[in-house]
Order: C-alpha cells, then structure tokens, then sequence
C-alpha cells in the first residue's frame, strides 16, 4: 500500500509550550488507523495541524502527494480531508437533512448570482447534493430520525449526524476525534461497524483518536502512541498490548497492572453484522 498521509517531525508551539513535538508518521491507503495516549498527550492538536486547524511550527505534511503545508485552511475538505471533533459542532436548531447538506459546501460551484435565481447549475447542485445526504443517511441508518431537530436527538445520534456531515465532504482521508466518547455498549459497537464499512464500502482512510482500547485494539490495523506530544511506539494492536512504554504511559510504572484506561488493553469489543 501507499502513503495517503505522511508526517515528518511536526511540531506545535504555543509560546514556550510545545504541544506537539517532532512527530512523524505516515496513513496507508485503505488503512484504518489510531491515534492513542493520556489526556494531554497532544492528539488532538495533531488533529488541529492535520485538518488545518492550526498551522505547524516546523515539519512537513504531505496528504495525496500534496505539500498540505501550503493548502489554504478553508481548502483542506475540498483537498479530501474530514472530520468530527470531539466536542460536538453541530446546528443544534437545524434539522438532520440540514446539517448533513453543511458538509457538501466544498462542493458547490454556484456564485451568488446564480444561487439567487436557484437555476441551471446551482439546482443540479442542490439535487445532487441533497442525493448525496439520502445515500448517506441510509448508509448510517438513521431514516428514523432524518427529519428531526438535531438539538432533540441523543447524544450517540448527534455523534453520528456529525460523521454523517463528515461524510457528505466526500474524504478521501477521515479523521474521527474520539468517536465513540460517552456512548453506551450497542453505540460503540454501531460506529464500530460504520467505521468498518466506511472503509470497506466508501473505500475512505480512516485516522482516529480514541480512548476506548476495545475499538482500538478491534478494528485498528496500526496504532500510533502519543505521549507529552512525542511518538513513543506503533506498531499492530498485538504490538501495543505488551509494549512496555504504552504501558508505562496510561500506567506509570510499567508493570501492566489494570488501572482505569489502560485496563482494556486487551478486552475485545464485539461487532454485531
């Protein structure tokens, strides 16, 4: 497989704190990968510099072949890169279908002139869009809901509107910031099949963050570990497990002991088809 996204000793400085210090890692096509570590290990503000968020300090990001250093922020979903955040952003007041149609803007060609009188490109625009949020919605399984204010909806399907407007940007590569965060067993294990059938059917890469270690360690085919905003290990799940510096990072004394987080290092999660 090939590189979609490679990372050369990226940096974030913040004043005189250092987020993210020289960091390095590259995303396979088709590869569904994780980004794992205590909280303030600095994952998602490699998330800030991967979706232009934030702009590196020093070091080189190359997505699609593509200097993404030297993208416009405002360009990085038309480039092929989406995202959810981990705290929810979406339009509490609008409907599902509404929020949805936010993540095809990148798509759209119309100019204000044209979208006034609603004709010719801007109306094929709006049909394909609106086509493309059905497909969506029926991929995600959530008819039920559709048509319902966002601001009603649980937390767990809030959670999947967003990956729903993540989707409707079309990504080639897709970053999930921590997904599956407050949901209950059945949620996790829905967004766990998603995340599969994203990358099987949609043929998206996927990048996540995550604490949840039976996702992590179920569906990830590389795990990348951060900790103090440094690299410290990657490796397959099977690696990670009995890494001596993971456990030392979620642990502190490096003795494997189940403590919190790091206690499901090893418990699968279990995905219903």
């Amino acid at each position: 497989m090939t590189a979609l996204l490679q990372v050369e000793s990226l940096s974030k400085n913040f004043g005189g704190l250092t987020a993210v210090s020289d960091v390095s890692l590259s995303v396979d096509r088709g590869e569904i990968a994780s980004i794992i570590g205590p909280n303030g290990a600095g994952k998602t503000t490699l998330f800030n510099l991967l979706s232009g968020v934030f702009r590196p300090s020093s070091g080189m990001m190359r997505f699609d072949g593509i200097d993404s250093c030297k993208i416009a922020p405002a360009r990085f979903a038309a480039a092929g890169i989406g995202r959810t955040f981990q705290n929810l952003a979406l339009f509490k007041h609008g409907t599902v279908v509404e929020n949805i149609l936010v993540g095809r803007h990148s798509h759209m060609r119309s100019n204000v002139l044209e979208a006034a009188i609603f004709f010719g490109r801007t109306r094929q625009e709006e049909i394909k869009a609106r086509q493309r949020v059905e497909e969506i919605i029926e991929f995600l399984e959530m008819e039920h809901f559709r048509d319902a204010i966002v601001g009603t909806l649980s937390y767990g399907q809030q959670k999947r509107v967003e990956l729903a407007r993540a989707l409707a940007s079309e990504p080639k590569l897709l970053l999930l910031d921590e997904m599956v965060s407050g949901m209950n067993q059945e949620e996790t294990e829905d967004i766990a099949r998603f995340i599969l059938d994203i990358r099987e059917e949609l043929e998206v890469t996927i990048l996540m963050i995550e604490h949840d270690m039976r996702i992590v360690m179920d569906i990830s085919d590389r795990v990348h570990v951060l900790n103090f905003g440094k690299k410290i290990a990657e490796g397959t799940p099977a690696e990670m497990q009995d890494n001596l510096a993971v456990r030392e990072a979620y642990l502190g004394d490096g003795k494997g002991k189940t403590s919190g987080d790091p206690g499901s290092l090893k418990q699968p999660i279990y995905i219903h088809a």
